[in-house]
This record gives structure tokens, C-alpha cells and sequence, in this order.
């Protein structure tokens, strides 16, 4: 029995070590791909770790990390990147055992990764003798050149790469100024993502995982538009400082309402009874179109006035 166990265990291991790997390196050798499939690397490891426990666990996400050195043969913030994606999983998984709420579980998670992720790249700097800014600086401008490598090799017209190329600049200036809004707002909606996604394989195996209650009817926490109130006077601000903080926090703000909107539209795609595939097609439009993605966020953020989904009545008819 005990060999039985232990074989279950090293398979079990293989395979998550397998597909943790196999997601990195799509997302490594294939940038437009890549990045839609980095956002599944922390759910292999959330499942592993709350199937086999902290230890045997962790053993996936220590063997992914030599394995990611190998594929790109040197330290950078791209691997960083990466070791956020891992540490999402596991510590994602340390709490969901904890049974807190939702919005403690994603808070929590969400402060020991990025708290843990300033820690390496300041480490990161240091080793490198390079300063944490000017890092940033070549990162960024290494990035925007390749996207607009990709653009010209996809055809894109030769007007719209000229006036890329010439605005080339002022998106460096801006990007490396709202990194930080970028950075939290990218691992809240992964954190938010992957236990949308960890819910139905952990209840289909029998594996623990807390009672959120619907997160359809999650509604935006009310003290967060006061958040809204001073970014938005931090704006008016003319220094320069106030105007990127109050930026920064706006787009913090924003994901965070987004989250609110599509638990609204949730509600009612289930109200109505949508097909599975009109849903896909009317996600994907969210994702795509940005006009329709400030109306999701607007719907999030009036919610508390207009109480779009009734909540409230629906519960005093209910009893």
C-alpha cells in the first residue's frame, strides 16, 4: 500500500512538474501566445500543492524554477515574472486551507507575492550593479521594441507603424511611470482568475475548497470609492508626482471594479440563461474592445447606487 501511495505520488509529481513546464515555455517561446498562457501557470501548482500537501507541493514550482533557468540561461526580470506566477499558486493554495473570505484570500495573496516580487528584483538590481529604475527603463524599451517587431511582422500598415515608432517615446514615458498600477493590477487579476478556474477541478476531485458563496453576487467593497474620490483630486494636482500616484491607484481602482462588472454580467448571463459559447464570444468582446471594458468597470463602480442586480429585494422576497 505504502509503494502504491509513494507511485501515486512520483506520477503525480511528474505530471505537474510536466505541465508547469510545458506552460513556461510556451509563454517563453511564443510572446503573443505566451503571455495568455503564463496567466495558467499558478493553477498546476494550486492543484498539486492542495492535492499532495505543502511538501511534496512544493517540490513542483523548486524543479520548474531550475527547469525555467535552463530555458533561458540567465537571471532576469523575465524569470522574476515568472517566479510571481509560481508563488501565486502555492500561496494561493497555503490559504484557501485557511477557509478566510474571498476578498482576504486575493488581498493576502496578492501582498505576499508582490511583497516577496519588490524584495527579488531589489536583490535583483543590487547583484547586477544596475539601478532599479534604469532596469526597468531597458526592460520596458526592450519590450515595446519587440511588439513593434511583432507588428511589422504580422503586416500591420506602414501608417499605423510610423505613427507608433514616433510615439514610441512618450508610451516609454508613460509605461515605466504607471509599472507599479500595472504590476498589482496584473497579479490581482490573476489571483482572481486562477481561483475562478481552481474551483471547478478542486470540487471535481474531492479536494477542499472554501464556501465563497456565488461570486456572481460579489459586489465592490463601498469604502473604495472614497480610493476613487482622491486619485481623482491627486490629478488635479499640478505636480507631476501627485498626478502619478493618483494615475497609479486609479488603475488599481479600476481592475478591481472590473472584478464587480463581470460578476453583474455573470449574474444575468445565468439569469438569462446563456448559451456556454455566447458567453465565450461575449467575454472575449470584453477582452478585446476597450469602450465595452469601461462599460463593465462603470457597471462595477455604479453599482453601489443603482444596485444593478436588486440584491437586496430579491433577498427580502426570498424570505
Amino acid at each position: 500500500m505504502p509503494q502504491t501511495i509513494q507511485g501515486e505520488i512520483s506520477r503525480s509529481l511528474a505530471r505537474g512538474i510536466a505541465i508547469t513546464s510545458l506552460i513556461i515555455a510556451v509563454a517563453v517561446y511564443m510572446p503573443i501566445l505566451g503571455f495568455f498562457c503564463s496567466l495558467f501557470v499558478p493553477l498546476p501548482i494550486l492543484f498539486y500543492r492542495s492535492k499532495l500537501g505543502r511538501r511534496a507541493g512544493a517540490i513542483i514550482p523548486l524543479v520548474s524554477v531550475v527547469i525555467m533557468f535552463l530555458m533561458l540561461g540567465r537571471i532576469s526580470i523575465d524569470i522574476l515574472f515568472f517566479l510571481e506566477l509560481l508563488l501565486i499558486g502555492f500561496v494561493l493554495s497555503e490559504l484557501l486551507e485557511l477557509n478566510l473570505s474571498v476578498e482576504k484570500t486575493v488581498l493576502y495573496t496578492c501582498c505576499t507575492v508582490l511583497m516577496a516580487g519588490t524584495f527579488c528584483l531589489i536583490f535583483y538590481s543590487n547583484v547586477s550593479q544596475k539601478g532599479l529604475s534604469a532596469m526597468v527603463s531597458d526592460y520596458v524599451t526592450k519590450n515595446l521594441e519587440l511588439t513593434m517587431s511583432v507588428y511589422e511582422n504580422m503586416g500591420m500598415p506602414e501608417e499605423s507603424i510610423h505613427v507608433l515608432s514616433s510615439s514610441l517615446e512618450q508610451i516609454r514615458y508613460v509605461l515605466i511611470r504607471i509599472i507599479p498600477a500595472l504590476v498589482v493590477s496584473f497579479t490581482l487579476f490573476v489571483v482572481w482568475t486562477t481561483l475562478l478556474m481552481a474551483k471547478p477541478i478542486l470540487k471535481n476531485r474531492d479536494i477542499f475548497y472554501p464556501e465563497f458563496g456565488p461570486l456572481k453576487l460579489w459586489k465592490t467593497p463601498e469604502i473604495l470609492v472614497w480610493g476613487v474620490i482622491g486619485c481623482g483630486i491627486m490629478l488635479l494636482f499640478p505636480d507631476k508626482t501627485f498626478k502619478i500616484l493618483g494615475l497609479n491607484g486609479l488603475l488599481i481602482l479600476m481592475t478591481i471594479y472590473f472584478f464587480g462588472g463581470i460578476a453583474i454580467l455573470s449574474f444575468y448571463f445565468e439569469k438569462k440563461n446563456l448559451p456556454p459559447m455566447l458567453r465565450i464570444i461575449l467575454y472575449s468582446l470584453i477582452a478585446l474592445q476597450q469602450v465595452v471594458l469601461l462599460i463593465v468597470i462603470g457597471l462595477g463602480f455604479f453599482d453601489m447606487w443603482l444596485n444593478f442586480r436588486k440584491l437586496k429585494i430579491e433577498d427580502k422576497k426570498d424570505i
